[in-house]
């Protein structure tokens, strides 16, 4: 069996490293997975740039000026994507993607002959809505947010027209019904109708969400988690941790992070900042240090309560691993979140996790097992479950334990991968 992923990216922000692990643990367990991408960040041989897929009998891509032109046209795809969005000048400083930049990827997924197409992250441009019927080949979609059934916005946060038909868009800033939003919601409708495509949902919330969408309503949806290498992510020893790292040795580590962790709105640091004074209050805070990755310190660092340490950004997975084993706690206070690559690292780490009751969170943090989940957007009550994590270091232990315990039986890459190897199955014998 060959399947062919499809990720905007490889290496850049978390669906995509989502979708990087879960190819290589499908070529562990011996299927042909190859993936396409529209830049390509790392270093693995079966992973392409979009612009120089090799043919599936080995065959190097084409040269010549054909090729040239698809160079330019995937690296300006993100940027052609955004241009309709300048009639909405006042819309929402959100991630949406409008998706029609013809990019003539078919042909190109054509030269590997796939067995099954698996979609990922295929926002900024990278995949034309219109393409997916021209695949011609089942189709697996693993929804890493909500744009496969919106009118164009990644995170719908509190609107729900997508269960009609879009249009009126608050992130657009929109009063017209027959607004860009209802345009590519149409497109949608139009252009995926009698699609041989299954969805796959990484936590519950999302699989509901898709569920009662207009668009998929009908559909196949299952829920599959992202994966993780346990041997990679594992506890490491938290005093050598800090020491490696340049932590301190004698205080409370809360961590935070994600990918612009500072400055994406949905990742809550102003939410964390509210919660950090409000621990300053009840707990010692010479005792407590908080530190941030994802993002350099500002010029104009904002009053947090106790000090901090910005390590910036991390890419490699031991060091990463280093950084979470050097933590007593991590927090994600998240606005909206499917399913954080940062909390699954944690947890395969060891160390316990707060953060709001919201998205997939449930999935992955069992209450006061292997952390804490706070009442949505309570700050003082998100203080309290930090504290509540940190106050009773036995019971911190017990939750870091548990913590692993639960990566290894329900996220462990493999048995992820042998999950979609079924549902690949099925949907060719479908």
């Amino acid at each position: 069996m060959r399947v062919v992923q499809l990720s905007a990216e490889d290496t850049s922000g978390g669906a995509a490293r989502a979708a990087q692990r879960l190819h290589l643990g499908l070529r562990a367990i011996g299927i042909d997975s190859r993936m396409i991408v529209r830049r390509k960040g790392g270093d693995d041989p079966h992973t392409y740039p979009a612009f120089a897929v090799p043919a599936a009998d080995g065959r190097p891509a084409p040269t010549g000026l054909r090729q040239d032109m698809r160079k330019v046209v995937f690296k300006a795809c993100g940027y052609l994507d955004q241009l309709p969005l300048r009639r909405y000048p006042r819309r929402q400083p959100l991630t949406w993607s409008v998706g029609w930049v013809p990019t003539g990827i078919a042909p190109i997924v054509a030269r590997l002959q796939p067995d099954v197409i698996h979609l990922h992250w295929i926002g900024a441009g990278f995949l034309p809505i219109r393409t997916l019927p021209a695949f011609k080949r089942p189709l697996v979609w693993t929804l890493h947010d909500m744009w496969a059934f919106t009118g164009g916005c990644h995170q719908a946060m509190d609107c729900a027209r997508y269960q009609q038909s879009c249009g009126d868009c608050p992130q657009l800033d929109s009063d017209r019904e027959r607004d860009l939003s209802r345009r590519v919601w149409g497109q949608k409708r139009k252009h995926w109708a009698g699609l041989d495509l299954t969805l796959v949902a990484l936590s519950r919330w999302l699989a509901d969400c898709a569920r009662q969408s207009a668009l998929f309503g009908d559909r196949r949806i299952e829920v599959i988690p992202n994966g993780i290498d346990t041997s990679r992510y594992r506890p490491h020893e938290q005093a050598l941790a800090r020491r490696v790292l340049g932590l301190p040795a004698n205080r409370r580590l809360i961590l935070f992070g994600a990918m612009h962790s500072t400055s994406d709105p949905l990742k809550g640091f102003n939410h964390l900042q509210g919660a950090l004074r409000s621990l300053a209050q009840s707990v010692e805070k010479d005792r407590l240090h908080l530190v941030v990755f994802g993002a350099s310190a500002p010029a104009d660092r904002p009053d947090l309560g106790l000090p901090a340490t910005y390590v910036g950004s991390l890419r490699d997975d031991l060091s990463l691993a280093l950084l979470y084993s050097a933590a007593d706690v991590f927090v994600a206070p998240s606005r909206q979140d499917n399913f954080p690559n940062t909390v699954l690292e944690a947890l395969a780490c060891g160390v316990p996790c707060a953060a709001f009751e919201i998205g997939g969170m449930p999935d992955l943090i069992a209450q006061q097992q292997t952390g804490y989940l706070a009442r949505p957007f309570d700050e003082d009550d998100l203080a309290r479950g930090i504290a509540w994590v940190l106050e009773d270091e036995p019971r911190r232990r017990a939750l870091a334990e548990a913590a692993r315990r639960k990566v290894e039986r329900e996220y462990e890459l493999t048995l992820v991968a042998r999950r979609y190897e079924t549902l690949y199955h099925e949907v060719l014998r479908k």
